[in-house]
């Protein structure tokens, strides 16, 4: 066990060791067979049969066996942080030594599970660019969460995010990513799809389902047993089955997947097992890349991508095959995006929204959503029954702070800006997605208003561009800013609109966009506002 930085620039590199809790996690799986067996003895009121101490003597030679095992293991098995180098020497009976290049890293991944977290300690694993578990990763059993998040800062740290943008290799897939499946919408509305989906088999056949025998005993079941048991395991069945599926079509659909550039005007995606699917898209025709972060997947720390790329079909077409990466952990989204601009992917630095988008989202969740609940079941409540009275004021007491929370997490989640040769935009609460579009490729502009977002001087603006979407938004921007934005990110399509005479004035606080090498107006320039324009935003085109 170690306490002390696992690399210190200028320092001489020392190798550390795993912390002792190791032995404890080489032995757990023991567990199952230890409560089997406290069980047995609950349930024979002590009297243990020869069986059970049979299983006993077993279950204490291995840990015996084991433990010993594990000692040695844990005494041969250290690492340390060079100036250039990750480094694992380990091994029982053959000693090995296993490096990695720091520039080479780009993911390092910790993972606990419950006695992990139970005893303190985590898994880290490091893994170069393409890497899924093999020769190419460097695990440590554990080590205190303490020390991972210190290693995992040294080695990110270290890691040249440059040269992942040069790997052939972008992405393949890890099974591990197999914890993301369940986090998105298909584990609870894939169950009634597919459930639509065989009503209208049985019903195109002449079969009515609702007359079948398995579909009568359990309507009569569910009916006859009492609610606060039948519904609970109801959503439970829904769950488990829609995870079972969500686990199914990961398999089949991500099986074998592999993001690569075969050279350097072709990026080509291979996937799938039953069904193998290859889309290639010529670097001409990419146009930015879409990080994709829907609410669950989110929270629990994963997300996916897609390209903005020309060439691939409808609408319907360009959603199925514009995806380059399966759900999977978010540095690993970035690093993909990254790879797959052949530049970092531009996630940080972007500028905030006036408090009126705050606003005006709390006032549409409360007026959309709380509301017109809270009225129909008090309407309800005084033609039918009065328990629907008191279901009107628990669902608005409820569903407020639900409402606001939401409300405040989308206005977080908006941001824009141009970076370099990009356009960046964020927003999107149930789904939040981070576009980056390249400035040239936009070819118009709209801007977009409502009665509502005019009378709090609001804006969307809409870039307009040949691929992906077609069109791409940035959400309810300052209105004195919109036009800043567009003339920064797009020189040459607002230049007649706008007025750069010398009696110009600002009114508001626009943020300055792009810089003197980007070119579109300068850091130096002064940021447009409404003012400048020669007509109102809304004779432009809105929408």
């Amino acid at each position: 066990m170690t306490t002390a930085a696992p690399y210190t620039p200028g320092a001489p590199a020392r190798w550390h060791r795993l912390d002792r809790r190791a032995l404890l996690v080489h032995c757990g799986w023991m567990a199952a067979p230890l409560g089997s067996w406290a069980l047995t003895a609950l349930a024979t009121g002590g009297r243990i049969t020869p069986g059970a101490w049979i299983t006993l003597t077993v279950i204490a030679g291995s840990f015996a066996v084991l433990t010993v095992i594990g000692l040695i293991r844990w005494a041969r098995t250290d690492y340390r942080v060079t100036d250039d180098s990750f480094e694992v020497r380990s091994g029982v009976l053959t000693r090995r030594l296993r490096s990695v290049p720091l520039h080479r890293i780009r993911t390092v991944d910790l993972t606990a599970s419950p006695l992990h977290r139970l005893l303190g300690v985590t898994v880290l694993r490091a893994g170069t660019a393409g890497s899924s578990g093999g020769a190419a990763e460097l695990s440590l059993e554990a080590l205190t969460t303490a020390d991972a998040e210190r290693l995992r800062a040294a080695l990110l740290a270290r890691a040249d995010a440059a040269g992942a943008a040069e790997d052939p290799v972008v992405s393949r897939i890890n099974w591990r990513w197999l914890r993301y499946a369940p986090l998105t919408f298909w584990v609870i509305g894939g169950v009634f799809a597919a459930a639509g989906g065989l009503y209208r088999i049985l019903d195109g056949a002449g079969i009515e389902p609702w007359k079948l025998g398995i579909v009568r005993s359990a309507f009569d079941e569910f009916g006859t047993g009492a609610l606060w048991i039948t519904i609970p395991l109801a959503l439970l069945a829904v769950l488990v089955l829609g995870t079972v599926g969500a686990l199914v079509l990961y398999v089949e659909g991500w099986w074998n997947f592999r993001l690569e550039w075969t050279d350097a005007h072709t990026l080509r995606v291979h996937r799938g097992l039953l069904t193998t699917r290859s889309v290639t898209i010529e670097r001409g025709r990419l146009r930015g890349a879409v990080l994709h972060e829907p609410l669950l997947l989110r929270a629990g720390g994963g997300a996916t991508v897609r390209a903005v790329a020309g060439g691939l079909g409808n609408k319907e077409e360009n959603r199925k095959r514009s995806l380059i990466l399966p759900p999977a952990p978010r540095t690993e989204a970035l690093r993909t995006a990254s790879g797959t601009l052949r530049a970092a992917f531009p996630d940080a630095g972007l500028h905030a929204h006036p408090k009126a988008a705050l606003r005006r989202r709390r006032t549409r969740g409360l007026l959309l959503v709380t509301l017109p609940g809270t009225l129909v079941l008090a309407v309800l409540g005084l033609l039918l029954t009065p328990v629907l009275l008191h279901c009107a004021w628990a669902f608005a007491l409820v569903s407020a702070p639900v409402v606001l929370w939401l409300a405040g997490d989308a206005y977080r989640n908006l941001g824009h800006g141009v970076l370099g040769r990009y356009l960046v935009a964020r927003s999107g609460t149930f789904s939040r997605d981070t576009v980056a579009l390249q400035r040239e490729a936009i070819a118009a502009w709209t801007f977009s208003t409502t009665p509502f977002s005019r009378r709090t001087g609001l804006v969307t603006l809409t870039a307009a561009v040949a691929a992906g979407e077609d069109g791409y938004h940035v959400r309810d921007l300052a209105a004195a800013d919109a036009p800043a934005l567009a003339a920064a990110a797009a020189p040459g399509i607002l230049e007649e609109f706008l007025d750069h005479g010398g009696h110009a004035h600002r009114t508001g606080h626009a943020p300055a966009y792009g810089d003197g090498n980007s070119g579109g107006p300068g850091r130096h320039r002064k940021p447009l506002s409404t003012h400048t324009l020669q007509r109102n935003p809304d004779d432009l085109d809105m929408t």
